[in-house]
């Protein structure tokens, strides 16, 4: 107990130290302001109204549900297409703990921690314990987030919200937990073929649980999530037992759910306890992923450059590359040898062709008359949120900081086309592979070849300009930090929002897809035309500046 007390007390000083280093600088307690705010201002209001009109949300909201079997299986999809995701999102993560171990520590616990003279299973078991902390707050933040604005609706109360934390939070920490186990028992007794075999055989199991119904019932669509969504899934090991906490306000059955609880216990002791009985001598097992992490930390702060090897897989290819020319062309034939090592072709390789393959075996599915055209609708917003959230994580913006950016005898101009002239042809051709056979297989419109590219690209550019701007414009890391929030923030009330109430406006006005697009599209032309004024006139301070 002796040494758990003094790893107790490292962790206070460490949280003190914190707090003294918040406090030094009063702006960084804004966002923390605004969230207690948010949920302040969500969850308070909710007291000044009457029972009456949260009473009469309520049917409202239950009346829908009782209807979702005549509203196209809505709601069935809905509960089906979120259970789906955490069932990938649970195999993903077992076949990644088969690759690399996760680690609870960082690189100071490495070189202090580790050699000090207290048992590496006592720090284990501390350090395993611990990591039920940082789940609990980050499923607190999210379950609030989550709830805030449906508090007028449900009657949340402590112990429902309790039992939704909880479900989210056992659901990470035993996942870590199980990600650890996994890769000791690989280490220390070589069984690393039957665990993904066994992760391969899950995969399986869950793709029939969504086909086997699907062709069972009239049509594909309608059947798919019968399964997975039903409440007898609920049992399944960890996804269900937490739809079953999460979901509490709606089935309200304490006993039930308190059952959940008490199984997920006892799951977390038993992992905890093959964890502190097989781990052994883990320091080593520990120390790459401990080295990944930091490197990871890094990179997101800016002080490290992303490294080409980073999911690639070409990254041993001998390149015969032709002479791209002199000038701002370096910085393109660099993004070029860059892309060849990440994946087979610079333009497009496996990763464009999976996901195009999605939408592609959608559309054979919608001309087959088992999908809905909806469905690749959904899919085509999808790709455009995640190419506006790709180019705002661009990890290559800090190159324009950099003296060789600066010191390349061309226009910066010409240095800002040559840097991003790789991305605009790489999105041009993904979304023309992706949407000419979608549109010819499912027999949609024609204009969706034009107007889907163009909107891709600019998404793709608004995100990347607002990453430039926070990362170039401010040279103070907590600066960017509480800058860019209130960027996007911006961009997204003034910019997307209004672009996506224009094509929504010409959806409901024409009743079909193509306008909506093509809404959206003027819309977005706009928010990109004035982000790229704002990067070029950036780009342009910040090279002056460096250079004088």
């Amino acid at each position: 107990m002796h040494e758990f007390g003094l790893l107790i007390r490292k962790d206070i000083f460490v949280l003190v130290n914190n707090i003294k280093l918040i406090l030094k600088n009063p702006l960084r307690l804004f966002p923390y302001l605004f969230v207690v705010g948010y949920f302040s201002f969500f969850y308070f209001r909710r007291g000044r109204q009457s029972m009456d009109d949260s009473k009469e949300g309520f049917g409202d909201v239950q009346d829908l549900a009782d209807q979702a079997d005549s509203i196209n299986f809505a709601f069935q999809n809905f509960l089906g297409i979120i259970t789906l995701l955490a069932l990938g999102f649970l195999v993903f993560q077992l076949f990644r703990a088969t690759k690399k171990n996760t680690s609870f520590f960082t690189m100071a616990d490495v070189n202090h921690l580790f050699p000090s003279p207290v048992s590496p299973a006592n720090i284990l078991l501390y350090y395993l314990l611990r990591s039920f902390v940082p789940a609990l707050g980050g499923s607190i933040v999210f379950i609030l987030y989550s709830t805030a604005q449906l508090n007028e609706a449900f009657d949340f109360h402590f112990g429902s919200l309790s039992l939704m934390i909880l479900g989210l939070t056992f659901f990470f920490f035993l996942l870590s937990g199980i990600r650890f186990l996994v890769y000791t028992l690989h280490t220390r007794y070589g069984i690393l073929a039957y665990i993904q075999n066994g992760v391969m055989v899950l995969a399986v199991l869950i793709s029939l649980l969504i086909i086997i119904p699907g062709f069972l019932a009239e049509k594909f669509w309608q059947g798919m999530f019968l399964w997975i969504s039903s409440p007898w899934f609920d049992v399944f090991p960890m996804v269900g037992w937490s739809r079953n906490l999460i979901s509490y306000p709606g089935h309200e059955n304490t006993l039930l759910s308190l059952g959940f609880v008490g199984v997920y216990a006892l799951a977390s002791f038993g992992v905890v306890k093959l964890v502190i009985l097989h781990s052994g001598h883990y320091y080593e097992d520990v120390l790459e992923a401990t080295q990944s992490n930091e490197e990871t930390k890094e990179k997101a702060k800016g002080k490290r450059e992303a490294s080409e090897s980073t999911m690639s897989l070409n990254k041993n290819k001998k390149l015969e590359l032709k002479n791209f020319g002199t000038g701002a062309s370096a910085l393109y034939w660099r993004n070029y040898v860059h892309s060849s090592r990440q994946d087979f072709h610079p333009l497009i390789g496996v990763y464009g062709f999976g996901i195009a393959g999605i939408a592609i075996i959608m559309a054979c599915l919608s001309f087959s008359g088992w999908l809905s055209h909806k469905w690749i609708n959904g899919y085509l917003l999808t790709l455009l949120a995640f190419y506006f959230i790709a180019g705002i994580t661009k990890t290559s913006v800090g190159d324009l900081k950099k003296p060789y950016f600066i010191l390349i005898p061309a226009k910066w101009s010409a240095k800002f086309w040559n840097m991003i002239k790789l991305d605009m042809y790489q999105t041009l051709v993904f979304a023309l592979v992706l949407i000419v056979p979608t549109v010819a297989i499912a027999q949609l419109s024609w204009g969706l070849v034009l107007f889907f590219p163009f909107c891709l690209l600019a998404f793709y550019i608004s995100g990347f300009a607002i990453s430039l701007t926070a990362q170039v414009g401010f040279e103070e890391g907590w600066d960017r930090k509480l800058v860019k929030p209130l960027i996007i923030g911006g961009v997204l009330v003034f910019g997307i929002l209004p672009s996506l109430a224009l094509g929504t406006t010409a959806f409901v006005v024409s009743g079909q897809f193509v306008y909506a697009m093509l809404g959206t599209s003027i819309g977005m032309a706009l928010v990109a035309a004035v982000l790229l004024h704002l990067t070029l006139d950036i780009i342009s301070r910040v090279e002056l500046k460096e250079a004088n």
